[in-house]
């Protein structure tokens, strides 16, 4: 491999690998929130958030953490800024205190923040306006959680919290890398050739971090416990603990869980359903520190790649993408060849690529839960050479054509999917058939 891509592939981990406090879609409405306060240089009278349908889709029905159990965008956008931290980014809501969430439930009483919907944007957007004493102050976000495209103050630009806009419409125009160079070829040979020391500090980070969620999931009482009623029923078998990892994992973490994961594709409950199943093996292989943390890179990039032509909201379930990753790195540790490897991603991605988003909540994990399964499933048919083949629905000539056909699917076929779903949860849809 080639040092430009070298770096280009450890740059991706970078970016990718963050960490975050909640669902990244109400993450995201709490930020411009407390970027549009940043830039107003008061408490706002008032805000207004607007966001895309994926966004409405994605907060509508999970807690946002640190606010005592509250819901919803309101609850997002009021708390972010009454109490959110804009230096933290997707850490916004870290500090929060016991006396910013009374205050918040006493404006959310008042009707103090306004949610709209914004058509014809990116799938993940929010625009955040806050007004006081006459001043107007605006904080975008677009395409990704952290991608400021506008900051202003009465119309006027503003650099605050170390955040300086990349202007209206822009995509990530500092990202240092290209995900486009991703191949499948490309990431097993990264994933075998990386020196470790260089891919430790993000990858192990993402370990530790989703670990402590996931044991917190399986030890409290989160959501509707997905991960410990897995690992009650089977807690012997190394297929039912991984599944129950990444389940309780999510469990905790839709249900208001304090703390931090690390994410990828934009997404904690992805973050943890890439990183988990993979720790499960390694412990049940007694593999070693490095092995895992090479198969967790395999794991993440390989998430990435397929992610890649899906996009980062749509009505395509992000935990199948995380999903074909943590089978791709199980079927590493398992000692599988580069086409079993192919293998894998093509099997899970065949059997569970209908699975629909209905926004982020509890049964979240249960998604989870089936598509670690199906990734499993794939690994075990790729490594007795046994494989869906081309012209098996949208099974294509190899394992890119596969991830291209059904990424294209995800983003394309599946919009009017999306629009339906949405309409259905925000009451716009009758569906009693009367």
């Amino acid at each position: 491999m080639d040092e430009a891509s070298y770096r280009n592939h450890c740059a991706i981990l970078e970016e990718e690998l963050v960490c975050a406090l909640g669902c990244t879609e109400p993450i995201a409405v709490a930020y411009a929130a407390a970027l549009a306060r940043a830039a107003l240089g008061a408490e706002p009278e008032s805000i207004t958030s607007a966001c895309s349908g994926n966004i409405i889709k994605n907060v509508k029905s999970v807690t946002v953490p640190n606010s005592g159990g509250l819901r919803g965008i309101e609850a997002a956008a009021t708390l972010g800024t009454i109490g959110g931290d804009a230096t933290r980014a997707l850490e916004v809501l870290e500090a929060v205190s016991p006396a910013d969430i009374e205050r918040t439930k006493e404006l959310l009483a008042d009707g103090y923040c306004d949610v709209t919907l914004v058509e014809d944007v990116p799938n993940l957007y929010v625009r955040a306006t806050a007004a006081a004493a006459g001043h107007t102050a605006v904080a975008c976000i677009e395409e990704r959680h952290t991608n400021v495209t506008e900051l202003s103050r009465d119309g006027v630009a503003v650099s605050v919290a170390g955040v300086t806009a990349t202007g209206p419409g822009a995509h990530v125009e500092t990202s240092r890398a290209d995900r486009t160079k991703l191949t499948l070829e490309s990431i097993w040979e990264f994933a075998h050739v990386v020196d470790v020391a260089d891919v430790e500090p993000t990858v192990g980070r993402q370990i530790d971090l989703n670990k402590r969620i996931a044991d917190e999931g399986i030890r409290g009482d989160w959501g509707a416990n997905i991960g410990s009623t897995l690992l009650s029923s089977r807690p012997h078998d190394v297929v039912a603990k991984a599944k129950a990892m990444a389940a309780a994992g999510s469990d905790a973490r839709m249900s208001g869980c304090p703390l931090p994961v690390v994410i990828i594709c934009g997404s904690g409950n992805q973050g943890i359903t890439a990183s988990m199943p993979v720790l499960e093996y390694a412990h049940e292989l007694w593999s070693s520190r490095e092995a895992l943390v090479r198969a967790v890179v395999l794991s993440d990039l390989t998430a990435v790649h397929v992610k890649h032509f899906v996009g980062e909201l749509s009505a395509f379930c992000g935990a199948v993408t995380a999903g074909a990753g943590a089978g791709a790195g199980i079927c590493y540790l398992r000692g599988g060849s580069f086409a079993q490897y192919e293998a894998t991603i093509v099997n899970t991605i065949a059997n569970v690529g209908g699975i629909v988003c209905d926004g982020a909540k509890p049964s979240c994990a249960a998604k989870i839960s089936a598509a670690v399964d199906a990734a499993i499933l794939g690994c075990d048919m790729a490594l007795s050479d046994g494989s869906f083949h081309a012209g098996d629905g949208l099974v294509g000539a190899d394992a890119e054509e596969t991830i291209r056909s059904m990424g294209y699917v995800g983003r394309v076929g599946m919009h009017p999917t999306d629009v339906e779903i949405l309409n259905i949860m925000i009451g716009k849809t009758d569906v009693s058939g009367e």
